[in-house]
């Protein structure tokens, strides 16, 4: 396949929204290197570079559990080159397709596997340098706090997930019975298109500097954003967009531009999530020889932006029933009488025992 300049490179492989760290730190490097590879080394598989990555990344672990510092420095440069690694396979996946999804999974257990290793080997190291037993806490802290940060995001995702498709489907049944009981009313270029704000805030980032639904819907209708719209969705009625953050943005109006100045930088406004807090555990604290304080301070940070997503989610439940409340539940079809027939008083106890379990 032909492989197209970088700046298009850069449009195909890297992600609308990512972690501050991967944006100022690892594309720059990471983004280059993918073209590269595509173009002059494409017997090179993206399965092969996650391979390669957890190699680093025990190799990290073993410079780690000297716990001398020269050796802290070393480990979390291969750290470092091990995530940029990590970054990679994916983009070549995009660039090239030839992503999979077994190649995903293996991705992300790698992913886990690297930073158990790292955790045990780091603090392992410093025990066995001090004699210190906070460290041994710290080895589990650090594993529980990326096993939580990834099995809250998977819950998070899903919960969101299961809102929209509630709304789409509680939606289609209103207009479903609209049109039953008015067939006439709405025609088939009248139905409303719904769309949800996330998908326009992801495609233009500019969209909520005045944080109104007339400006987003007047972008989908003139083709200035593109939205993730339901496929059954379609017609050219009015644009309905749903925006399920109304409450928390109402609570703190500063959001809104805050996290648009972000977005044009392509950063998202989670800046503590699972990247930064391995980055500051594996990587800023051996480097500045400062693992136990700053283990510390990016546990605390990834805690507080958790409980901070957490209560985001906990709004967008609100605003979810208020959303649902909007689409009446249609009234369930009463079923016609059944017309009493004489001669059945007359019939076999069997036939009429039947009869009554067709009923039930």
């Amino acid at each position: 396949m032909e492989i197209p300049p970088l700046s298009e490179v850069r449009r195909l492989t890297e992600k609308k929204r990512d972690a501050w760290w991967t944006v100022l730190l690892v594309d720059p490097v990471a983004t280059p290197l993918v073209r590269w590879t595509a173009k002059y080394a494409r017997w090179v598989t993206p399965n092969q570079i996650t391979w390669a990555a957890l190699f680093l990344g025990l190799g990290a672990a073993a410079c780690f559990a000297q716990a001398d510092w020269m050796w802290l420095i070393i480990g979390a440069v291969l750290y470092h080159v091990s995530f940029i690694l990590d970054c990679m396979d994916g983009k070549l996946a995009r660039l090239t397709g030839r992503g999979s999804e077994f190649g995903g999974w293996l991705d992300y257990v790698f992913d886990r596997i690297r930073v158990l290793a790292c955790a045990v080997a780091l603090m392992g190291g410093q025990y066995s340098r001090t004699g210190d037993v906070v460290y041994v806490w710290l080895a589990l802290v650090v594993v529980f706090l990326d096993m939580l940060r990834y099995i809250d995001a998977l819950q998070i995702f899903k919960v969101r997930h299961s809102m929209r498709k509630k709304i789409k489907a509680r939606a289609r049944a209103a207009r479903r019975s609209m049109e039953s009981q008015h067939p006439d009313a709405v025609g088939q270029d009248q139905r409303d298109e719904l769309h949800f704000m996330e998908d326009l805030l992801r495609d233009n980032p500019s969209a909520d500097i005045d944080n109104t639904h007339d400006e987003l819907a007047q972008q989908v209708t003139t083709g200035k954003a593109e939205a993730t719209a339901d496929e059954s969705e379609s017609g050219t009625g009015e644009k309905v967009v749903v925006d399920l953050h109304q409450e928390f943005k109402s609570r703190f109006p500063w959001y809104g531009k805050f996290r648009s100045l972000l977005l044009r930088h392509r950063i998202r406004a989670h800046l503590i999530s699972g990247i930064e807090f391995q980055m500051g555990v594996f990587i800023v604290g051996p480097l500045f020889g400062a693992v136990l304080p700053i283990t510390i301070g990016s546990g605390v940070l990834l805690m507080v932006f958790e409980l901070a997503i957490i209560y985001k989610l906990l709004l967008s439940t609100r605003d979810f029933e208020r959303t649902l409340a909007k689409y009446p539940e249609p009234e369930p079809v009463e079923a016609p009488a059944e017309a009493t027939v004489p001669a059945q008083a007359e019939a076999p106890a069997a036939e009429q025992n039947k009869g009554d379990d067709a009923r039930l």
